[in-house]
């Protein structure tokens, strides 16, 4: 029988073995085992899935061991892979294996290039336990196994404090939803007797009615778990400070793993949250505000891949959106093709970066296209791709989808329309903003070469996919194809979003956004570069400007509310009896150390006397006994 364990197992067991002797192996030993792992890995889940396909049985469970067994709740390490969790671990180990091929070249000049490996591994690793758990004790273990890799991944260059803060932030202001997850499972394994999903599923219906006050508090709180993953209002704060760690953590971190994983919770706890219709609402107006709020950030920065990570931010909106509004399969279809287009972004923006001795200020490149034509073209499908492009690119029709579900949401659907609409305006235009800026106009610096067959081969396979990936699921009006749906749905309850039953003129707006967006942004940035840029020297606009670059200013209200008063209370409270007690116990350590070392004579003799003594007393014990 095909085993289930071997698809995190074997990047797991990659961790172990570079975290034991990776230091002592050559460089081309570790990047055999590390990328070896996850692309065994990526190779053994198509095998697997092919043949579940094709036995027409996607649903593969095993049981590893019992963790605990009590008289009412046991939890057991099981694996479990059905069509949702095929779908995700098929992304997280393609996606994973072609950033670690990728991270050959680009981590090749880094002294710790073993640990490096080793934490991707145990993030990729950490990831599949997360989408393959059958119970959601196994679940949360996955989760904050990718939250340890987070920090460890952003602090990997821990010598630069501004990064040992960044992966400090991320760490903290994720606790704040893991907790809230934690009190979440407490309930439903309380008032159920099991965390099992499959049971609680089953089990759920039963035992409560639609929007009881326990399913209410218990997607709530699984809710706000999902909010600090995903990055979404109000804990969102972490992500954009999170590009301190090397691109190709950026990459998977905001592409295949850490992010999607609080969409994978909402649409695997579907039933919950079906049962909770308030929480619903509350996921869609939480999508709705973030993907906007972080749009217009998008638009003000001038950090590459502070721009990609705001774009990340927005487009979990857009996934929220559809899970609030019931449009499941729509979620998961966009999150695919965003973790193709996103990957292939952030992976140009690697090498760009790196060409130009890490800089990172849009505004001091230009004119990369005649030197790295490669990057260029993949950059320009991956643009495209997160744009919405019409018909040419996988994200026009999983975008297209979650819009098309909003239109066909129910009670304030114009509204989540309208303002999904104006998100996907503003999308195109910073998406189009960071190519013209990039690699259109001036050449301001000179790039140095850094591209390499192992940097090369997965923005060409990035870029395939983020152009063809979208043909599986199209609306009604281009074919009606539902491959995607089709397959999904099942996992999912197949509700809405299965792809452009709206109206045609939905589709022609939508399109209609992602092109004027274009204009805009070639108008601004190529045609009239400089009527614009005094235009925006304006106060008011520098202002607004400023405002928007500081992600809306919910860092400096963190800050102010919780950072500074904590700070302050703790250097208020310095010198309490709590303090003067260790302080104690600190001096009676060192009093003794001083009576000790005493003894250290330097006297052999003495010594040997003091032997004889302490022999004689281990006699007289035994002898006395």
């Amino acid at each position: 029988m095909l085993d289930v364990a071997l698809i995190p197992g074997l990047p797991l067991a990659g961790f172990v073995i570079l975290a034991l002797v990776g230091s002592r192996l050559p460089r081309r030993a570790v990047a055999i085992i590390g990328v070896g792992s996850v692309g065994l890995s990526a190779a053994w889940a198509l095998l697997f899935g092919a043949a579940l396909i094709a036995s027409h049985d996607v649903h593969q469970s095993q049981t590893l061991w019992t963790w605990m067994a009590l008289p009412h709740f046991e939890a057991a390490i099981g694996l479990s892979l059905d069509r949702l969790s095929l779908v995700m671990v098929w992304v997280v180990t393609g996606v994973g294996f072609l950033t670690h091929l990728y991270s050959i070249a680009f981590m090749a000049d880094d002294e710790d290039y073993a640990r490096f490996f080793a934490y991707m591994n145990l993030f990729v690793g950490s990831m599949l336990v997360l989408v393959l758990a059958d119970d959601l004790l196994l679940l949360y273990l996955g989760w904050e196994g990718v939250g340890l890799c987070s920090y460890l991944l952003i602090a990997f260059w821990y010598r630069d404090p501004k990064n040992v803060r960044a992966a400090v932030k991320a760490f903290l202001v994720t606790r704040i939803g893991d907790a809230a997850m934690a009190v979440g499972l407490f309930l439903l394994a309380a008032y159920t007797g099991t965390l099992r999903i499959d049971d609680l599923m089953l089990r759920l219906p039963h035992t409560f009615p639609a929007g009881a006050p326990v399913v209410v508090a218990a997607a709530a709180l699984l809710l706000a778990g999902a909010v600090g993953k995903s990055a979404q209002l109000p804990l969102q704060v972490w992500l954009p400070d999170a590009m301190a760690g090397p691109t190709p953590v950026s990459a998977l971190i905001h592409a295949a793993t850490m992010v999607t994983a609080g969409v994978y919770l909402i649409a695997r706890m579907q039933l919950v949250f079906n049962m909770a219709p308030a929480v619903m609402a509350v996921v869609a107006w939480i999508g709705l505000a973030t993907l906007l709020l972080a749009g217009l950030s998008a638009l003000a920065q001038r950090d590459l891949k502070r721009i990609l990570a705001y774009s990340t931010i927005s487009q979990l909106g857009y996934m929220f959106l559809a899970l609030g509004v019931g449009a499941w399969t729509a979620a998961i279809f966009h999150l695919v093709t965003h973790a193709f287009f996103k990957a292939l972004l952030f992976l140009c923006a690697g090498v760009v970066i790196k060409s130009l001795h890490d800089e990172h200020d849009i505004a001091a490149m230009g004119g990369l296209r005649r030197h790295m034509p490669l990057v260029f073209g993949a950059f320009t499908v991956g643009a495209a791709s997160l744009a919405g492009l019409p018909l040419v690119t996988a994200g026009f029709y999983s975008k297209d989808a979650i819009l098309q579900a909003a239109w066909a949401s129910g009670p304030h659907a114009a509204w989540l329309w309208a303002v999904a609409l104006v998100g996907a305006l503003v999308t195109s235009v910073y998406a189009f903003r960071a190519l013209f800026v990039v690699f259109l106009g001036e050449t301001r610096r000179e790039p140095a070469r850094v591209s390499s067959l192992a940097m090369s081969v997965p923005l060409v396979v990035l870029a395939a996919l983020a152009l063809l990936a979208g043909f599986v699921q199209t609306p009604s009006q281009l074919g009606g194809i539902s491959v995607f749906g089709g397959f999904v749905g099942p996992a999912v309850g197949g509700q809405v979003g299965q792809g452009g039953g709206g109206p045609g003129w939905l589709l022609l707006v939508a399109s209609g956004a992602s092109l004027l967006g274009l204009l805009i942004a070639w108008v601004l940035y190529v045609r009239r570069p400089a009527t614009f840029a005094r235009l925006a020297d304006a106060p008011a606009w520098v202002a607004l400007r400023q405002f928007a670059l500081e992600g809306f200013g919910f860092d400096r209200l963190y800050d102010t509310m919780i950072v500074q008063p904590f700070v302050y209370l703790t250097r208020a409270n310095v010198g309490d009896f709590v303090d003067w007690l260790y302080v104690c116990l600190a001096e009676v350590a060192r009093l003794l150390h001083g009576l000790m070392s005493r003894a250290q004579t330097g006297r052999v003799r003495w010594y040997a006397a003091g032997i004889a003594l302490g022999a004689l007393l281990m006699l007289g014990l035994v002898v006395l006994r």
